[in-house]
Order: C-alpha cells, then structure tokens, then sequence
C-alpha cells in the first residue's frame, strides 16, 4: 500500500467543527480495515489535539500519514505556546477560561490524553510562536 496523506485546516474558536478532521481520518482507517482498537486511540489523540486548537491556539493545521506501519500525526498552531510542558502534561492542569468549562470542555485531560493513547509523542512549543505535536500509533 502507498502511504495515504491528508490534511486538515482546523478554524479557531468554532466548536461546531471541532472534531472535523478526527472524524474523517476515523472514517478513512475504517475504510481501510484498521483494527477498532486503534482508530479508537488515533480518533482520541486527534480530537483532544483538534480541540486544544480551537481552545488555545486560535485554530491550526492537522496532516496525516497513514503507512503500512503507523499513523503518522502533526498537529501544529500558532498559538501562545505552552509555557510550561511538564505542569501542562499534569491531570487536570487546564488553562482554559471559565466560558469554555461550562461548554464542558477544558478539564485538563487533552495532552495527557494524546500521550496515552498514541505510541509515540512529542511537543515542540515556543512560548508567543506556537505548538507542534509530533504524534505515531503502530498498526502492530
């Protein structure tokens, strides 16, 4: 199979099209017959990402690798950054503000969330430049 490759443009501050992009690559990989148990961890990791997007960053870009071997995911913004990764990374750290908390989202599970459900995980920030997630899960 050659590598399939897609890409998403993710609108800030529109949470009726958040999900958009992790919606279409779920559909794809069932398309291609991936195993539930992945496209259940690739659609999580890319949702949580999707909607930090739409969050914190004022929208951004999504592209997609889909190889023999892995699901290759960049996620990338130009958002504020994070300023610091590891408290970022904590459980219920959020710094989202009260109005997106009582849409019901940012609980401060979105990056622990991409780190558990993917194999390989990586952030690239810079604080006033913006985020990059640099994210694989296998097919084996």
């Amino acid at each position: 199979m050659d590598s399939i490759k897609l890409h998403y443009v993710v609108p800030g501050d529109d949470f009726t099209r958040a999900g958009a992009a992790s919606g279409d690559v779920k559909r794809n990989l069932k398309t291609l017959g991936i195993s539930p148990s992945i496209i259940r961890n690739v659609s999580i990791a890319m949702y949580e990402g999707e909607i930090n997007m739409v969050i914190h960053a004022g929208g951004g870009v999504i592209d997609v690798e889909i190889t023999e071997t892995e699901i290759i995911m960049t996620l990338a913004d130009k958002g504020p950054g994070i300023e610091n990764v590891e408290l970022a990374m904590s459980e219920g750290f959020s710094t989202a503000p009260d109005n997106i908390r009582s849409l019901g989202f940012g609980a401060g599970m979105g990056l622990p969330n991409i780190k558990k459900y993917t194999d390989e995980f990586s952030i690239d920030t810079k604080v006033g430049e913006g985020t990059t997630l640099n994210l694989k899960v296998y097919l084996q």
